[in-house]
């Protein structure tokens, strides 16, 4: 479950009233709106500038970190690394900034093409939603793992049993 955190309304509403003084340049308070990509983890998550890590928002992609491998995992991982390393990305929250690991929750684009989105429609990761963090997206995203699924993109055609969820 994600960290429990002021909604992104009040949180503006919160660095307006405050003089800024609680919030970073971009206004926002769970972090910069763009940000440059230094690494890579894996499937679904990147460190960007400031050693700041972002885990996707409504992705679970297949693990490849703490010693698994997990099938399509480093088809993910480098799938991630091709839209994303080094390149500067823009960042946009939901409700929560962070998940119970301390990583900030975003959806990432880079180059106005929509990272999570491409991760799921591609049949490189699956759909997690928790809300409320997705809420306005979540069918959106169900959709695309259907297509994805039905179509026998990516993991889909690749893994038995599929590796996540």
């Amino acid at each position: 479950m994600p960290v429990a955190r002021p909604g992104l309304r009040a949180g503006l509403a919160a660095c307006a009233f405050a003089g800024l003084a609680a919030c970073n340049a971009s206004g926002s308070p769970c972090g910069a709106r763009g940000a440059t990509v230094e690494r890579v983890i894996d499937g679904d998550t990147i460190v960007v500038s400031g050693g700041v890590k972002i885990r996707y928002l409504l992705v679970d992609a297949p693990e490849t970190t703490n010693g698994h491998d997990a099938c399509f995992g480093a088809n993910a991982s480098q799938f991630n690394a091709d839209l994303v390393l080094g390149k500067t990305v823009e960042l946009a929250y939901d409700t929560g900034c962070q998940d119970m690991f301390g990583r900030t929750l975003a959806y990432v684009s880079v180059a106005g093409q929509d990272v999570n989105r491409l991760l799921v429609e591609r049949g490189y990761a699956c759909v997690l939603h928790i809300p409320p963090d997705g809420d306005a997206r979540a069918g959106e995203f169900l959709a695309l793992e259907a297509a994805a699924r039905a179509a026998r993109r990516g993991l889909w055609g690749a893994c038995d049993p599929i590796p996540c969820n």
